[in-house]
């Protein structure tokens, strides 16, 4: 059966302050109505119940998360003790999930991104879904057509085709990519034969056990002696003793850069990771002089700017451009648009400044 797994953790920092340590981008309403966290939700429901989705998210987030997603079983809600990158996320996980159901294929996705439409992305699930019951020690990734040469992201190069399940091409992946320079980039886009790395993940909850043992096993004993302790009194206390010492690394490193029967499906849906304040542009419709506005705001001789008053409190401007403009929980953010890559460094520079309960 096909079980859901949703990174949920997070620091608060690219979209401070209205994100915070507490509260971050996934438990926030930045598009539409519900959280991110509660779209996330909403999405994979179609395809998989609640008794089969699971929530991995920081200890001091896990109440907030349950609150957000009543009809999900609290104990399905599970609280890293402190962040350890994806690779141990993805072990705790699939060490759930195999509890339950040693057969299981499992997704992994990110709590905090927009796709549109969800009719869309079901096909995709279903078609990788397919390729892993077809093939137990399938590796299968979502890759994203790029439409920019854009630095921000991972990329995934693509070799030969391997079908079109559902409609969508499976192609062999060659290489992970990471994080490259505009030239870099701006030949992957040349080539035709690179896919944004989106982040999302299927397959079977065994076989990523597996691989983290062939590939990292002083992290795969780890969470082999937390998995040990599945269901008793003793799981809190022996997670919190392990969770610190293990490995900080991703996936795409622990395993997916080693494995070889990897595959990537390129999507047929709309992808925004949503990474910081400006890509609220994409998802909010701009004015006339392109400025994206949330909350009362009088804008005049203003354009290119984001502005966002949380609180209700009026944000007046007067001829300025291309600002980041936020006002939330008793801070105020004011910040050149192509700044915002500082803005981790910034927040995380506020407590020894003595603004630590802004944080």
């Amino acid at each position: 059966m096909l079980h859901a797994v949703i990174m949920a953790g997070g620091s608060g920092t690219r979209f401070w302050p209205k994100s915070r340590r507490n509260c971050p981008k996934q438990l926030l309403r930045l598009y539409g109505e519900a959280t991110m966290l509660q779209q996330t939700l909403e999405r994979i429901q179609p395809i998989v119940p609640p008794d089969r989705i699971w929530i991995i998210t920081g200890a001091d987030q896990a109440a907030a998360t349950r609150a957000q997603l009543p009809d999900l079983p609290a104990d399905q809600v599970v609280g890293e003790p402190c962040p350890r990158d994806t690779a141990a996320c993805v072990g705790l996980a699939a060490s759930l999930v195999a509890s339950r159901d040693p057969e299981a294929t499992m997704i992994v996705m990110p709590a905090d991104h927009v796709i549109e439409p969800a009719e869309a992305f079901h096909a995709t699930v279903r078609a990788a879904a397919s390729v892993v019951n077809d093939d137990p020690t399938a590796f299968v990734t979502f890759g994203i057509a790029p439409d920019r040469p854009e630095t921000g992201y991972g990329y995934i190069e693509r070799a030969e085709e391997l079908g079109r399940p559902e409609g969508i091409p499976l192609y062999r992946v060659q290489r992970f990519r990471e994080k490259p320079d505009r030239a870099t980039a701006e030949q992957f886009l040349s080539t035709g034969r690179f896919v944004w790395n989106a982040g999302i993940f299927i397959w079977r909850a065994r076989a990523v056990l597996d691989a983290l043992n062939r590939h990292r096993p002083v992290l795969a004993d780890s969470i082999s002696r937390v998995a040990a302790t599945l269901g008793t009194p003793a799981f809190q206390e022996v997670l919190g003793r392990e969770y610190p010492e293990m490995e900080k690394i991703p996936i795409d490193k622990a395993v997916m850069e080693h494995a070889e029967n990897v595959r990537v499906l390129e999507v047929p849906y709309r992808w925004n990771d949503v990474g910081d304040w400006r890509a609220l542009t994409a998802l909010v419709p701009p004015d006339n002089r392109g400025n994206t506005i949330q909350g009362p705001v009088h804008a005049v001789e203003t354009s290119g700017c984001i502005i966002v008053s949380d609180e209700g409190r009026l944000i007046a401007t007067l001829g300025v451009e291309n600002l980041v403009i936020v006002q939330s929980s008793g801070a105020t953010l004011v910040a050149r648009k192509d700044q915002l890559d500082r803005l981790k460094a910034l927040v995380e520079g506020l407590g020894a400044a003595g603004f630590g309960e802004t944080l």
